[in-house]
């Protein structure tokens, strides 16, 4: 399913990530839990999207090899700049099984990095309305007649083409 009705163990299970990262990391401003996931009522692909906001370049760099010691490797910014994806698939750390236990993605963004904001504005707008809840849900389930459950290349594709106007209307 590309998509699940609100579940609300995401921000548990959000909580056990940013407490990891709390406890093995010092590089960072504030670990955000960003996406779907983060909005009360949403229903969202089961996967926790978590940014973690440095001051700098220098700072980053020092938290990449914090998170290396816990098996995170660097994927690049996926051609978004000042956002660094990583990926769990090193080395095994004494908290490794309880970070691959939970589905998330893992970026780190700088402050000022205009996908961060983004994410942080849409997100704290959906959760103080939920009329925006309840007609992005709509939206997420028009698309899946259209385009099928299984099909999440083509559920993004079409979240991002036919409802750009959506995104648009909330970050207004």
């Amino acid at each position: 399913m590309v998509i699940e009705k609100y579940n609300p163990l995401w921000p548990e299970q959000f909580n056990t990530l940013k407490t990891i990262y709390e406890q093995n990391c010092t590089e960072y401003i504030s670990i955000e839990h960003v996406g779907s996931t983060s909005i009360p009522g949403m229903s969202a692909k089961p996967i926790i999207d978590i940014d973690i906001v440095v001051e700098d370049e220098t700072q980053f760099l020092r938290l990449k090899e914090e998170l290396a010691k816990l098996g995170y490797s660097h994927e690049g910014n996926y051609g978004i700049p000042g956002r660094e994806a990583f990926k769990l698939e090193g080395i095994k750390s004494p908290v490794y099984e309880t970070l691959t236990g939970i589905d998330h993605h893992l970026y780190v963004c700088t402050k000022d990095n205009a996908e961060l904001l983004r994410h942080l504005k849409f997100r704290n707008k959906l959760r103080t309305s939920p009329a925006l809840v309840d007609q992005y849900n709509k939206i997420k389930e028009e698309i899946l007649l259209k385009v099928g459950p299984d099909n999440r290349a083509g559920y993004v594709h079409m979240k991002e083409t036919d409802y750009k106007w959506f995104f648009e209307q909330v970050l207004e």
